[in-house]
């Protein structure tokens, strides 16, 4: 009788074992929702620094070049995983989830208490990034069996860049404005804990799973309650920000809006950034208002860059000779808050549902390019020029486009920062107006809350020194107003550059100044 022949197993040894159909499918969606997730996290991290850190630019670049790096070391370390290659993938997952749900939240609860918040900023992107790093090549690996390798590179490559498609247009426009940026970290590591648990239960007849899952359970759970509270965490982050209590919180699509209030003082912030306090804001919008008005013969029509909270609005309404006030602001929650909420409503007197304003929510950089004038007064009252976005606003182009909107016997004013804490940034904004056109002529008044205070009057003749005051106003007096032109020498006028699009210098050194200032 013939031997049965041996069957040859070495090679079968050898070869790792190839991913079932099912297996394979799960991993394949797992491309798609780690690269998702992956890019969420880098702009959670991105956003939230330049939030606390301000310089959005700055923020940005270096977050997301110390995320990309740490990805590359990622990938490196992954040549050192030999065995068991989905089971590392699985611990990785759930290691992302807990990191990357925390996150903002971590970030936000630490920023108040801690000494060099950036140490704890750039080390949590670099565990994020590396831990992502490591995804992509352990997928590819786990799949290289069940795939040839032109459909493999192939597939991977083409869910990981749809996963970067889907997080880049979900986060400014959904996630952000609905979510806010804490429940945003929750979501999306609860999404890294799902592909964990899918695969985890696939795996179970095949292995021991109990510990993983476990802990991935652990997580998740950990993840849920974090969302739930996720308004209380925000509010405790913010009261150890502050410093006081909040009365309102919400981030819109284009800045997180908080109210804060002490006794009977209300402030408000705006990207951590104080823009008035109840106490001592009619200081600084008869200083904005009254000297353009009192210069002008007859300001029928006004126009107003910014002031989304109708604060200025609410004093240019004061003058009967206004007939028509156009107000441009980018923020519409900005100014539903300040309209609809009845204590604000009154803080304004009404302004933003008077019929002699007409109010457009737009970008001013691209408004004013479209507008027509002639405007016998315009306020440009925007935030500091914290990053390029709104330096862009502080810009020769920009005032070049305002200056054509002024009515040739028309006066215009800029709020343009504190002449003490940052002179170089202060008359930066007079250099630029010079060089779009227009004569200036700069002044300043001490608000309690801000401390002293710049403004710029510009007009396309000399502005001239004689103004017209009415009686009722608080701070204001004709004497008061002449003093608010003499600098002494610490503030005086010193040279600097002209602010254009393509240096944004105000910028940098408005960083620079009020970064020395507060340490």
């Amino acid at each position: 009788m013939a031997e049965k022949p041996v069957p040859d197993v070495s090679a079968a040894v050898d070869e790792p074992l190839r991913p079932p159909a099912a297996l394979a499918v799960i991993l394949l969606v797992s491309v798609l929702v780690v690269a998702t997730c992956g890019l969420i996290y880098e702009l959670l991290a991105s956003t939230l620094a330049s939030y606390l850190l301000g310089d959005s630019v700055t923020q940005f670049s270096t977050v997301i070049g110390t995320y990309l790096f740490a990805m590359g070391i990622g990938s490196w370390l992954s040549r050192h995983v030999r065995r068991d290659e989905l089971g590392v993938f699985v611990r990785v997952e759930i290691m992302i989830a807990a990191l990357g749900g925390w996150c903002a939240a971590g970030l936000f609860l630490l920023f108040p208490v801690v000494s060099d918040f950036r140490i704890v900023l750039y080390a949590l992107v670099f565990a994020i990034g590396t831990l992502v790093g490591l995804e992509i090549p352990l997928l590819i690996r786990i799949l290289r069996h069940r795939f040839a390798f032109r459909e493999l590179v192939s597939n991977v490559l083409t869910y990981d860049y749809v996963g970067a498609l889907i997080a880049s247009l979900l986060f400014p426009l959904v996630l952000v404005p609905w979510l806010g940026m804490i429940r945003t970290g929750f979501v999306f590591g609860l999404a890294n804990v799902a592909v964990a648990v899918a695969l985890l239960i696939h795996l179970r007849a095949q292995r021991r799973v109990g510990a993983d899952l476990a802990i991935a359970l652990v997580v998740g759970a950990s993840l849920v309650a974090g969302l739930a509270g996720a308004e209380k965490l925000q509010r405790l982050s913010e009261v150890a920000f502050y410093g006081e209590p909040v009365v309102h919180a919400r981030s819109s699509r284009y800045q997180r809006i908080v109210l804060t209030r002490q006794g009977s003082d209300l402030r408000l912030w705006l990207n951590g950034n104080l823009q008035f306090s109840t106490r001592d804001e009619y200081r600084y919008h008869e200083a904005l208002v009254w000297p353009v008005l009192g210069r002008v013969e007859n300001p029928a029509r006004v126009l107003v860059l910014g002031g989304g909270d109708g604060l200025a609005a609410r004093e240019i309404l004061r003058d009967p000779r206004v007939r028509h006030i156009t107000l441009v602001d980018l923020d519409p929650e900005m100014a539903a808050l300040f309209r609809d909420t009845p204590e604000l409503a009154r803080l304004n007197h009404h302004a933003l549902s008077s019929p002699r304003l007409t109010l457009h929510n737009a970008d001013a950089f691209q408004w004013v390019r479209q507008a027509q004038g002639p405007y016998d007064a315009i306020f440009v009252d925007f935030p500091d020029p914290t990053e390029f976005s709104l330096g862009k606003l502080y810009t020769e182009s920009f005032y070049r486009e305002v200056a054509r909107l002024l009515a040739p016997a028309g006066v215009m004013t800029v709020q343009s920062t504190s002449p003490l804490v940052a002179p170089r940034s202060y008359w930066t904004v007079a250099t630029t107006l010079e060089a779009a056109g227009l004569a200036t002529r700069g002044y300043h008044a001490y608000v309690p809350s801000f401390g002293e205070w710049g403004f710029t009057l510009a007009a396309h003749r000399p502005v001239t020194a004689a103004v017209r005051l009415p009686r009722h106003l608080r701070f204001l007096t004709p004497t008061t107003e002449r003093a608010m032109f003499d600098f002494p020498i610490d503030m005086a006028r010193r040279p600097t550059p002209v602010n254009r699009l393509d240096n944004q210098s105000l910028v940098r050194s408005f960083g620079e100044e009020w970064g020395e200032y507060e340490g």
